[in-house]
């Protein structure tokens, strides 16, 4: 089943603008502003909804206002209404078990310790497609999860992600256009990223 839906989890308010579990937000708004569309509130949805046109297809982009623990409620209210399966929807989230800007694409697997996608499991079930963005490990063990994914990122992280804001939209568009199995053939190689090869004298 194509894509028609497209959500990316985050927390509302400007509170939470640029911590690191927005990450989500923060992608769809970027490809919402890439293809010109703009954003209006679905009551019946509790979401900000935007729709693209891509290839000659509609896409409605998503962003729960229900607070990431309750992401499943708005995305399942939205994927009921369109009469839409789980496998017709990507999500976009943050991941703390891959390096700063690295990306994965998935399908199955637990929620690997992330409240939003726990609760999408649980309300819509599996096979949806599931896009990461790696936002790094806790600097410190004994750091509270809470505060380090509600944190805001550094100014050197802001730099790094929104460098690679423009590939991160390829590799959706790829999803899109070209289907998981072969997208993920592709977003999954790993190949340093630029910071990481500064990194290694």
């Amino acid at each position: 089943m194509s894509i028609a839906v497209i959500a990316g989890l985050g927390n509302p308010g400007s509170k939470y603008r640029n911590t690191r579990h927005n990450i989500g937000f923060v992608l769809v708004e970027s490809l919402a502003a890439k293809f010109g569309a703009t954003w209006k509130h679905e009551a019946r949805f509790e979401a900000e909804v935007a729709v693209i046109v891509y290839q000659g297809r509609k896409l409605m982009l998503l962003k729960p206002q229900t607070f990431m623990n309750a992401s499943g409620r708005s995305l399942g209210a939205a994927l009921r209404y369109r009469k839409l399966s789980a496998e017709a929807m990507l999500v976009v989230y943050d991941d703390l078990t891959l390096d700063l800007g690295r990306t994965k694409l998935s399908v199955n697997g637990s929620a690997g310790g992330h409240n939003g996608i726990a609760d999408l499991l649980a309300q819509v079930g599996s096979g949806f497609a599931r896009y990461r963005v790696g936002i790094g490990a806790k600097p410190h063990k004994e750091m509270d999860l809470a505060d380090y994914v509600l944190g805001q990122f550094t100014k050197d992280e802001q730099n790094i992600l929104a460098d690679r804001t423009s590939i991160y939209l390829d590799q959706i568009q790829l999803i899109l256009s070209d289907g998981i199995e072969p997208a993920m053939n592709i977003i999954n190689q790993r190949k340093a990223i630029s910071h990481e090869r500064n990194d290694k004298k």
